[in-house]
């Protein structure tokens, strides 16, 4: 026994028998079939409630981000002032301008919360880069498949318009002289005669092969005017640039047209990929900046990013409810096509049940239908052709004129055979069944995947968004304020020498009682005997109360006194209020 060859198969995948076994619900809260019916209302119901789901979440989403609002502008307002005397607190316990203190604390949570979600929302962007080009190759091997299918039904339409073609110009032309030839033979006038007779019934029976004409007129608007012998020539073009059906408006034709299926299914895919890339890109772009906001601190690059967070917060949210909806109803269909497809007006009308179940199906249990007529129209060809050999040998040495008519039948007869046997290959179900399972591979196995991987990225982006929009208040309570920096800048203006502990204990002990400078000390101004540095020179009051040296010219002028801590000050004055002069000059003098 022949090893027969496998019959290339559609299984539904995984993700699909999941997905289609999800429970449907209508608006009336009752349990729906989930057999894929895109025309009935009740069906449309279910995707419908399917959708809203996307928009309960959206909701919570608002009232998470409200709460984290009112609790960031209300509950904190009354701890303002015992905040910043814990800020006073913290910085005596820390050193220089770390995060030892509650606000440093607070910088740096709200820091890792917004890298967090950040993080979260540059893997969904990466989930959601790689889910459109998966979407896009599915829909991309449908579209060739269709375009494929439609070069088989138009070089099936253009192979039997050439047969009928060439027959009919046989019996008007040739075979009509042949006759006036013979019309003293009888014999060779019943050959001519059966000639004619066999052409016509050959012409009646491609006719009835009505599959390919329905479905190419059909794509070229019904025309009745079009016929088949107006289609272009058939060539050995690749599917990229095979005849295509045009659509001439945006209503789908019946009977089904592959062509006009692919040109529509390109023009909306072209548009979705672009949808998504910007939407990617704009999630992208709004986590960046957001970043670099909180690292700068810049306020109005924050307040421009939370607008747009929100807007993508609203998208994320907006999409998740229609890929849901997409996702369930391509799983319905995804489960069991050939019954959506037998069971559909628009792929059954003009064409039987059987023709249809024979591609879609294609089982070698079953009997081409158009078995019968290629029979039938193989053993007229066959007889034309003994006729014409009969007269060949007989007829040509009594009637040496009808030579010529003689040869343009055989012609036609030849080339109608050639075109005869590629049409029985062409209607073998083979070539439109493997294009059918390689559409439906496209897109329930790619597509599936795209559109899944395209849910998980909304869903993550969504709650990415939420968590920084939660978090970008806890950054603005973070951020220094405006009088914060005036007084910043007005301690970077003092004295440099003086280290930052000092001008903190300096300013705490000014609460207590101002101290006295170091110049009015009694030992300050006290010059030691033999010694050969002059003393020191009296400061000049400034207009604003503080010592100054602007009076004296530059040779005169000294460094300016060493800074101390205010101990060592209080340690210093104490040991000069009662100066000793004997001990300072036993000092000087050893």
């Amino acid at each position: 026994m022949a090893a027969m060859t496998t019959v290339p198969s559609y299984t539904p995948s995984l993700w699909v028998r999941v997905c289609h076994a999800l429970p449907r619900l209508d608006l009336t809260m009752q349990m729906r079939d989930n057999i894929f019916v895109p025309d009935s209302w009740e069906y449309q119901q279910t995707l419908l409630v399917l959708s809203s789901l996307s928009a309960i979440a959206l909701v919570i989403s608002l009232l998470v981000v409200l709460s984290f609002l009112i609790h960031y502008c209300c509950c904190h307002r009354g701890d303002r002032s015992e905040g910043s005397e814990e800020e006073e607190e913290d910085e005596d316990g820390s050193t220089g301008h770390g995060y030892g203190g509650k606000k440093g604390r607070g910088i740096c949570c709200v820091t890792w919360v917004a890298v967090a979600a950040v993080t979260l929302c540059c893997v969904a962007i990466g989930i959601g880069f790689y889910g459109n080009s998966e979407a896009n190759d599915g829909m991309y091997q449908l579209t060739s498949s269709l375009l494929t299918a439609n070069y088989t039904l138009a070089s099936i339409d253009l192979l039997i318009s050439d047969t009928i073609t060439g027959l009919q110009l046989s019996v008007s032309g040739p075979l009509t002289t042949m006759e006036e030839l013979f019309t003293g033979s009888k014999p060779f006038l019943v050959s001519t005669r059966n000639c004619r007779r066999l052409s016509d019934n050959v012409i009646s029976l491609i006719s009835s092969i009505s599959l390919a004409q329905s479905s190419v007129d059909a794509g070229l608007g019904n025309d009745s005017n079009v016929n088949g012998a107006s289609i272009v020539p058939l060539t050995p073009a690749p599917p990229s640039v095979a005849p295509t059906v045009v659509p001439t408006s945006s209503l789908m034709p019946s009977p089904f047209s592959p062509g006009w299926a692919a040109n529509t299914l390109m023009v909306n895919e072209d548009y979705r990929w672009l949808s998504y890339v910007l939407l990617l890109l704009l999630d992208l772009i709004v986590c960046l900046f957001i970043l670099l906001g909180l690292a700068k601190q810049a306020r109005w690059l924050l307040i421009l990013m939370t607008v747009l967070a929100w807007l993508a917060l609203f998208l994320s949210w907006g999409s998740l409810g229609l890929e849901t909806a997409t996702v369930v109803a391509l799983s319905d269909f995804c489960s069991d096509p050939n019954t959506f497809v037998l069971n559909s007006t628009n792929f059954n009308s003009g064409i039987s049940s059987d023709v249809l179940d024979y591609y879609l199906t294609c089982s070698r249990r079953m009997n081409s239908p158009f078995q019968q007529l290629l029979t039938q129209s193989q053993r007229a060809l066959s007889n034309i052709h003994t006729h014409l050999s009969s007269l060949d040998r007989n007829a040509l040495t009594q009637f040496p004129k009808a030579e010529k008519s003689l040869r343009e039948v055989q012609q036609i007869l030849n080339s109608t055979e050639g075109n005869f046997h590629q049409l029985v290959a062409l209607l073998n179900c083979r070539g439109l069944n493997k294009d059918y399972i390689d559409s439906l591979k496209g897109l329930c196995y790619d597509g599936m995947e795209g559109l899944l991987y395209l849910s998980l990225y909304s869903f993550l982006s969504a709650l990415a968004f939420t968590a920084i929009l939660c978090s970008l208040p806890g950054a603005w309570r973070s951020f220094p304020s405006e009088s914060e920096e005036y007084e910043d800048s007005d301690s970077e203006s003092e004295d440099p020498f003086t280290s930052h502990q000092a001008r903190r204990q300096t300013a705490s002990g000014s609460q207590r009682g101002a101290m006295t400078p170091f110049y009015n000390y009694p030992g300050a101004g006290w010059t030691p005997p033999f010694s050969s540095a002059p003393p020191l020179p009296t400061p000049n009051v400034s207009s604003n109360g503080n010592p100054g040296y602007e009076s004296l010219p530059l040779t005169d002028r000294q460094s300016p006194p060493p800074s101390y801590s205010p101990s060592m000050l209080t340690g210093y004055g104490g040991s000069q209020s009662h100066p000793n002069p004997a001990h300072s000059r036993n000092l000087y003098s050893r």
